[in-house]
């Protein structure tokens, strides 16, 4: 229900699968990550009270993105800060991904839709090195 990708003690991703529950509010990233991952389930007539989140400037160093699977299937391959393959996982509907660090590629085993949500602006090619991995990838995949 939750994945968390590791390698060299670094948290490379988090994975919420769609079947996950809890009560209450569950962070799964720490406090220091740029981009917070979150699960929220209340009773009705549960109230959040009105607010506004205050301007303060925050340093973002690295790129983290949350991937939202809406329909489909999609192999997520998971490398290290030196192009090594580590390891796969498949994503299906309603699943959601955290990706931290690390390096990371996308096959989509069928039609798919996602969501993607990740900081700005946008720096263009600046913002990402492709890569052909080190080593071919030999399959991986883990919980499947």
């Amino acid at each position: 229900m939750l994945e968390r990708i590791v390698c060299a003690e670094k948290l490379l991703a988090v994975i919420l699968r769609a079947n996950y529950q809890a009560d209450g509010i569950v962070f799964f990233t720490p406090g220091d990550f740029s981009q917070q991952l979150g699960y929220m389930r209340r009773p009705a007539g549960h109230v959040i009270p009105p607010h506004v989140h205050n301007e303060i400037l925050r340093e973002v160093t690295l790129t983290n993105e949350v991937l939202f699977l809406r329909s489909g299937r999609v192999r997520v391959d998971f490398y290290d800060d030196d192009h090594n393959y580590l390891e796969s996982r498949v994503l299906t509907s309603g699943d959601i991904i955290l990706l931290a660090r690390g390096g990371h590629g996308f096959e989509m085993l069928e039609p798919s839709e996602l969501v993607e949500v990740k900081q700005g602006p946008y720096s263009g090619d600046a913002d990402k090195t492709r890569f052909e991995p080190a080593v071919p990838v030999q399959l991986r995949i883990v919980g499947e």
